[in-house]
């Protein structure tokens, strides 16, 4: 009896069997890639929430050696070994030639610099500055800056991440509905953060307010979901590779015209803003980057606006510059195989504004100078991810080394963007080279430190926008100011040993004399040599000062003084060098020169020199 039952049994199995459509087989690409999203997800939930902690326990970060984040990397590494336990299966899941290790490097990285990025903009930086010295209710808002961001950034990375993963598996992934879930998001976290901070705004704590700091956030969201899928289709986001920002050729130099109505960008006198980009030569690496914003004064108000070329106030017709730091011979700069970056400046706004118009009677100048910067960069890091992602390590924003800098005007926007850099790009192994740009103040009623509103103020006429775009921790009046800039930025560089401010100028400069409002030369100069004396130390701080007795503005790009200027013994093309290649080495190579003899008022240092 039993016999016949177990055979019944068997019969009745073995023709649901052929009856039944076939269970589909589980794809390991596809579980690979949705396990890449979920452990990235769930670690930088974990990090960010246990940075947290860290500050409201010791007013500190964690650290990297953190046993417990070092745990939660440890988990995803587990997950990630498990779900993607070949070569094959990562390149299948989309990613062209990473291995299971470069694919657990990757997601890592991300998680611990974006948990890092969101913090930055929420406590006043890495070194948390604002929250250091924050007071109730000040904390309150900034406790629920951090988990509304937290929600923001996790919240929307996992509703794309769902959507390409369903479009993946079935091809049915609504972007309409995933579009509603991210805006829910971001609504409630703007809401939430009104409440929290309705005594202390956040934008007099760290320069934002709800809604810019949301999209900053957002905009996080979606370079974390273009991390974890190399295809994000069928969204359409604006980070990562894509269709739109096409591969240029190898070792020459091509223009980019940016859309203002994709990224909003303008020049001055309403044009678009177009940069130039030369990708390494083949066989160099280009990660290697060197960028230069060009130079150009400034004009403040009607007068001196109306006497700007009107060549400054478009980029179209701007060609790179090709010589001293910029050069592509070897001979002339270690840099000439590097990525090379020229970014125009026809804003007039020492590429600080953010957005601004000055509507003057008889000229309308657009004050769109950052903007223009971030977009510019945000497109290079888009190519360069491309590339990077045909090789087995793929891109991580740890594989950039850069020399980001600017000449005169070019040189404060170095000044005033370096934190986006190495915060917001993620790029940390990136030194400033900001040349003929101390930014020094006069101490006089018109001068850098008493201009300072217009840098911040977004009322028009004069006003230009700047302050979101400042650094968390220093966006007051004084911000404007070099000795400030280095003074608050101290506490989080050298990080990295590239994370550093390599001042370049020659201590006789007509231009910054006039410029920054001092009333003679050997005042300004005097006031170089004192400011080199009270800043000399700084951590992430160096000089390269000649004393040429002739009025020199700008040196890198001029090529004979670039290869050919000594001061303590090496080139400033050879300084630059040790900076990126022995980073904790470089000195400072200052001078006193013939200058005391040479110009009537001109003092020694107040302070001894090497």
């Amino acid at each position: 009896m039993e016999l016949r039952i177990a055979t019944l049994a068997l019969a009745a199995a073995l023709c649901a069997a052929l009856t039944t459509p076939a269970v589909a087989a589980v794809d390991p690409a596809l579980t690979c890639e949705k396990a890449a999203g979920t452990s990235l997800v769930k670690c930088v939930q974990t990090v960010t929430g246990l940075q947290r902690k860290c500050f409201s326990k010791t007013d500190a970060g964690c650290g990297t050696a953190d046993p417990k984040v070092l745990k939660a990397l440890a988990k995803l590494a587990a997950k990630i070994g498990a779900k993607c336990p070949s070569a094959a299966v990562v390149q299948g899941a989309g990613y062209p030639a990473l291995t299971v290790a470069a694919l657990v490097e990757r997601l890592q990285t991300a998680c611990t610099a974006e948990a890092s990025a969101l913090v930055a903009r929420t406590y006043g930086g890495p070194h948390g500055a604002v929250w250091d010295t924050a007071g109730e209710p000040a904390r309150k808002c900034l406790d629920t800056l951090l988990k509304s961001g937290r929600k923001v950034l996790t919240g929307n990375a996992k509703a794309q991440m769902r959507c390409v993963d369903r479009q993946r598996k079935s091809g049915n992934c609504d972007t309409a509905k995933t579009a509603a879930k991210v805006a829910q998001i971001e609504a409630k976290a703007v809401t939430d953060i009104g409440a929290a901070c309705a005594a202390t705004p956040p934008n007099t704590l760290v320069a934002l307010n709800a809604a810019q700091y949301v999209a900053r956030t957002a905009a996080q969201s979606r370079c974390m979901t273009a991390t974890a899928h190399p295809d994000v289709s069928p969204l359409t986001l604006d980070c990562g590779p894509r269709a739109t920002i096409p591969v240029p050729a190898r070792g020459q130099f091509a223009q980019v015209v940016l859309d203002e109505a994709t990224w909003g960008t303008r020049c001055g006198d309403g044009s678009p803003y177009a940069f130039r980009i030369r990708l390494a030569p083949e066989g160099f690496p280009v990660e290697n980057v060197v960028v230069h914003m060009q130079g150009g004064g400034v004009c403040l108000f009607e007068s001196n606006c109306n006497s700007v070329n009107p060549g400054l106030f478009e980029a179209l017709s701007d060609g790179a510059t090709q010589s001293g730091i910029m050069s592509n011979n070897p001979l002339v700069s270690p840099f000439a195989n590097w990525t090379k970056v020229f970014l125009p400046y026809c804003t007039q706004d020492v590429f600080i504004g953010g957005g601004a118009t000055s509507n003057f009677p008889s000229i309308t100048v657009h004050r769109f100078g950052s903007v223009n910067v971030r977009a510019s960069l945000r497109y290079v890091r888009d190519v360069i991810w491309n590339v990077l992602d045909q090789d087995a390590e793929g891109y991580r924003p740890d594989r950039i080394k850069m020399l980001f800098g600017g000449t005169s005007a070019g040189g404060f926007g170095a000044l005033y963007n370096y934190h986006y850099v190495l915060d917001d790009l993620q790029w940390v192994h990136t030194s400033a080279w900001p040349d003929a740009a101390l930014a020094l103040d006069n101490g006089q009623a018109l001068g850098i430190a008493s201009l300072g509103a217009i840098l911040m103020s977004d009322v028009p006429p004069h006003g230009w926008g700047g302050m979101p775009f400042m650094p968390p921790y220093c966006f007051a009046t004084d911000c404007g100011l070099g000795e400030r800039i280095y003074e608050t930025s101290a506490p989080r560089l050298k990080a990295e040993p590239e994370q550093q401010f390599l001042v370049l100028t020659n201590q006789v400069d007509s231009t910054q004399v006039s410029t920054t409002f001092f009333p003679s030369a050997p005042a300004w100069i005097n006031a170089v040599r004192q400011s080199y004396c009270d800043t000399a130390g700084t951590n992430g701080l160096r000089y390269f000062l000649p004393a040429i007795t002739a009025s020199t503005h700008v040196i890198a790009t001029r090529e004979n003084l670039y290869t050919g200027q000594s001061v303590d013994g090496i080139l400033m093309r050879d300084w630059l060098d040790l900076a990126m290649s022995d980073p904790d080495n470089v000195f400072d190579a200052v001078e006193e020169g013939a200058l005391v003899g040479a110009i009537t008022g001109v003092n020694p240092f107040p302070c001894a020199i090497d």
